[in-house]
């Protein structure tokens, strides 16, 4: 059941325009309003790749380098970096553009974590990700550093199990 799958095969671009309903009283994007982009683009990314209804379970750090302006066009890049049994890391990189200048750039990047359930709300298993490029092999190899750094700052797992972050955390072997 836990076939593999190519990125590709799920990645979504994702494009809207900047209004003012979407901004703050400086006229720049709300960081809400781009994390709700950012949560449904991933959101189908996931989607998409486990064939299931998903559900967001954790997002890693966002910070904004730029500030992205009323009538700016935000594009959104979403693709999957890995698959753990249920869950499923996404990396979404935004840019934005100023249309009539053509002045493109980036505003950040961040990576969602979702959780494939089936229709009884259960988590079920999600296929393994086959990265091509070398950039996808970068980020898949970094997956499993990123998701136990989640898992130790949830609670959910202890420094000493983190084997992929042993010398962050200057570990030693039991």
């Amino acid at each position: 059941m836990r076939k593999k799958k190519f990125p590709r095969e799920s990645s979504v671009s994702m494009t809207e325009l900047v209004l003012p309903n979407d901004t703050n009283t400086l006229n720049n994007l709300m960081g809400g309003r781009l994390m709700h982009w950012m949560d449904i683009v991933s959101a189908i990314v996931g989607q998409k790749h486990s064939n299931s209804t998903v559900v967001t379970a954790s997002v890693d750090n966002i910070s904004f380098k730029h500030p992205i302006r009323l009538g700016n066009v935000v594009t959104l890049k979403a693709k999957i970096t890995r698959a753990f049994n249920s869950s499923m890391e996404i990396r979404i990189d935004v840019e934005a553009e100023d249309a009539p200048s053509g002045h493109k750039f980036e505003s950040n990047a961040a990576y969602f974590t979702f959780v494939a359930l089936d229709q009884n709300g259960k988590p079920i298993n999600v296929p393994e990700v086959e990265p091509e490029t070398e950039e996808e092999k970068e980020l898949y190899s970094g997956a499993l550093r990123r998701r136990q750094l989640r898992l130790i700052l949830s609670g959910r797992m202890k420094p000493s199990e983190a084997n992929e972050l042993r010398s962050i955390f200057d570990i030693k072997e039991a």
